[in-house]
């Protein structure tokens, strides 16, 4: 799961330099900068929490 997560981290980077390269008006590159950003922190939390593992749970 973490290269998963860094993969996502990754692949949030390609989505804001595509959108900044691609995109002309101002409103649609921010908003798949956004979702770009999103997805980068959404990687970064699955990394996180691959590494941290399995805490006191009972299984």
């Amino acid at each position: 799961m973490k290269m998963a997560g860094f993969l996502m981290a990754l692949a949030g980077w390609a989505i804001v330099l595509a959108a900044v390269v691609l995109l002309n008006s101002p409103a649609s590159r921010g908003g798949f900068a956004a979702a770009g950003m999103a997805v980068q922190f959404l990687g970064l939390g699955l990394a996180a929490r691959a590494h941290l593992g399995n805490r006191g749970g009972n299984t």
